[in-house]
């Protein structure tokens, strides 16, 4: 295994790894440690008590942060017609049909998000074994098959933040960057964590959030005391 450099180990030496602190507080101690070269992606990292193997512990949905999220969003529409015109006026980057489909195909895929009216489906649904695994594929609990394609758009390049539990029980978001103010990162981390109290499923058992850390790209990871961490706790 690869050492770690001589900053990490710096940051590291500054963090507590067993001790859980209020969100507020180690929003402050990521930032403080966020001092590479680049802007860093603060993460947050959220342990849940479900088992998504299981249809009725599935946890996904889409969240829009206040602050946004600091990144570019490029964003792909499927619609024809009045509706490709709306998604183009609204500043999607890539808008089409069978045309797009076929790029997609050839592996040219220049975005990050996918919207799709809903008469696009039996074409985007040629793309389920491409986009599936990438997280991108249009679904319309996300909002993403749906025939507002313009708020659509919006949404997804304003700070619109889409969450999926992976197979471990955690669910990864960014929620913003290490130059935001702490008020704001500490507001988008709520905002997430409240989306996520509004998705727990019916089959979720026992103690829902289990554990919680916040870090940045290139920085240690701090763990956040859970009852500190939506709004509720904050008011």
């Amino acid at each position: 295994m690869a050492s770690k450099g001589k900053r990490y180990r710096s940051a590291m030496e500054a963090v507590d790894r067993h001790a859980e602190i209020d969100l507020v507080e180690a929003i402050k101690v990521v930032k403080a440690n966020a001092t590479a070269k680049f802007d860093e992606t603060v993460e947050l990292t959220v342990g849940l008590g479900v088992d998504p193997r299981h249809a009725d512990q599935m946890v996904r949905g889409v969240v829009q942060l206040p602050n946004g999220t600091g990144k570019t969003v490029r964003v792909a529409v499927f619609a024809r017609g009045d509706k490709a015109d709306e998604a183009t006026n609204a500043g999607a980057d890539v808008v089409g049909a069978e045309d797009l489909m076929e790029r997609v195909q050839a592996g040219d895929m220049p975005f990050d998000r996918v919207i799709a009216t809903p008469d696009m489906m039996p074409i985007v649904g040629r793309l389920g074994k491409i986009l599936g695994p990438r997280g991108m594929m249009p679904n319309p609990k996300l909002g993403t098959v749906t025939p507002n394609v313009a708020d659509a758009v919006t949404a997804a390049k304003g700070g619109q933040v889409a969450f999926r539990v992976e197979k471990a029980g955690i669910v990864h978001a960014g929620i913003g960057k290490a130059s935001f103010g702490e008020d704001q990162l500490v507001e988008n981390a709520r905002a997430l964590m409240d989306a996520l109290l509004r998705a727990k499923p019916s089959g979720a058992k026992g103690q829902y959030l289990k554990r919680i850390a916040v870090t940045s790209t290139m920085g240690p990871g701090v763990k956040v005391d859970v009852t500190t961490a939506s709004s509720s706790a904050a008011a």
